[in-house]
């Protein structure tokens, strides 16, 4: 998930002069991405406002818009966790500064770099090494699966694909799962790629 590295805003001081002013983060989690909207496709964006004290503590988190209310409460409950470093309330800098910030929701960046080369290429065999220690509950979350819902949602699939046709497919991929895994087992030769949907497989 992308999100936020470090937050520099404005704060205005006693002689109303803007200075910038650098907010060091110290202990920041990112939101969790919750799980069932990343197998199912979900991206989105959430706008969220906090308070930063002096003493690097965060207060007064609300939601200014977010895509989805799941979205809204992992970046609610990521932000009263935050952290900064403290500062000195002199020089113009404030004893507390209010924060607007976008968290984005999307499919890690640190994916392979031809992902969907890396998915034609993928053997059943090395498929099937992966997933013998993985109980059926986890394969929806094998790498594989994510790694092809991954490659449904980057930026080059998302300008050739509407979303309600990118749901669609991640939707196929999710309740064809079963049948994928069990028809990798049974031909350890084949390739991953020829078990997927076909409308799924003419894109990678």
């Amino acid at each position: 998930m992308r999100w936020i590295a470090f937050l520099l805003v404005l704060a205005l001081s006693g002689e109303a002069r803007a200075e910038e002013f650098l907010l060091i983060p110290e202990d920041n989690p990112k939101p969790v991405y919750p799980p069932a909207l990343q197998r199912a496709g979900i991206t989105g964006d959430v706008r969220v406002r906090f308070t930063a004290h002096a003493d690097g503590s965060v207060s007064k988190v609300s939601i200014l818009q977010s895509d989805h209310p799941d979205l809204a409460e992992a970046t609610r409950v990521a932000i009263a966790q935050w952290r900064f470093k403290p500062w000195v309330v002199e020089g113009g800098k404030p004893k507390e500064q209010e924060v607007i910030a976008p968290m984005i929701f999307r499919y890690d960046s640190d994916l392979p770099i031809h992902i969907n080369q890396w998915l034609k290429e993928l053997r059943c065999r090395d498929f099937n090494e992966v997933m013998a220690n993985v109980p059926e509950s986890g394969w929806l979350d094998a790498s594989a699966f994510h790694y092809t819902r991954a490659y449904l949602s980057n930026a080059f699939s998302a300008t050739s694909l509407s979303n309600e046709r990118r749901l669609e497919l991640i939707a196929k991929l999710n309740r064809a799962v079963p049948i994928i895994v069990r028809q990798c087992s049974s031909k350890p030769t084949s390739r991953f790629a020829r078990f997927l949907p076909e409308d799924l497989r003419k894109l990678l």
